[in-house]
């Protein structure tokens, strides 16, 4: 359902590639080594100003992994102060101090992934030993801070504990759960080549990403189809132009999917359950 005066209502800001887990199943192969992009504070700044003056309703803050962005938490002031809903996409493996003070600004809120209620399997997934505990952890420290937290299990192989891990979550308290399974592009497309098909394909309907050096995508999962770089051109533009025209229409004519296409991780609207 569209919410925003203009012609988008949510953009994702993919400010950086680099993260700490490796997962096997990322879609932007991020990894420890890779870089946040050439996207500086003041490049982030101004396409958030460009969003709200579009009629954009909400901002998604995602990566790679975006707190370990050092400039996160001024983004996500900046967004609030100019009438943006935030939502943070991160593995919460860890939050620091001004994290949690961003977190706690009124209209934001966080959103994480969950493979399993066993703590074996989803940290074989995530490739890091230790990672359900800390993540687990920082579910319940956002909850008991009334800090609102939508978690997307990822159906990533064959026999893995989704559903156990969907009670888990409820158990903690989290209301908002969404199931996907693994989409096939970056380390999740066993040597395929990217395919609309894998699209929820609503993802050019009234949302658009921006990754890290500056392209403007229809989502963060269609990176290979591009608008424009907004380190050259206003995101308006790009959002109304020609190239963003073919492109949605192309989308629309390949894909038939036709579950529920909910916001991020966590359902609202807007965005994509991928």
């Amino acid at each position: 359902m569209r919410n925003g005066r203009g012609p988008i209502d949510l953009v994702w800001l993919e400010i950086t590639g680099k993260c700490q887990l490796m997962c096997v199943h990322c879609y932007a192969e991020s990894t420890p080594t890779t870089p946040h992009g050439p996207m500086s504070r003041d490049d982030w700044i101004r396409v958030i100003d460009e969003a709200a003056a579009l009629g954009v309703a909400k901002v998604q803050f995602i990566g790679g992994e975006p707190t370990l962005r050092p400039e996160l938490p001024d983004l996500i002031g900046h967004a609030t102060a100019s009438g943006l809903r935030v939502e943070v996409t991160s593995n919460l493996v860890r939050l620091s101090a001004r994290m949690w003070a961003a977190a706690a600004l009124p209209g934001v809120e966080l959103g994480t992934s969950y493979y399993s209620d066993d703590p074996a399997e989803h940290d074989e997934i995530v490739g890091r030993r230790g990672s359900h505990a800390r993540t687990t952890a920082t579910i319940k420290t956002a909850l008991a801070q009334d800090i609102s937290v939508n978690v997307g299990v990822i159906d990533v192989r064959a026999g893995q504990r989704v559903a156990a891990a969907q009670e888990t979550l409820r158990d903690l308290g989290v209301t908002r759960i969404a199931v996907d399974r693994m989409r096939h592009f970056g380390r999740g497309a066993s040597g395929r080549g990217p395919a609309v098909g894998e699209l929820c394909g609503r993802c050019a309907k009234g949302v658009a990403a921006v990754l890290p050096d500056g392209s403007v995508t229809p989502c963060p999962m269609s990176r290979w189809l591009s608008f424009g770089n907004v380190r050259e051109t206003s995101l308006a533009t790009l959002i109304r132009g020609a190239e963003a025209r073919r492109i949605r229409a192309s989308i629309a004519e390949k894909t038939t999917w036709t579950g529920n296409c909910a916001s991020g991780s966590g359902g609202g609207g807007g965005g994509c359950t991928p």
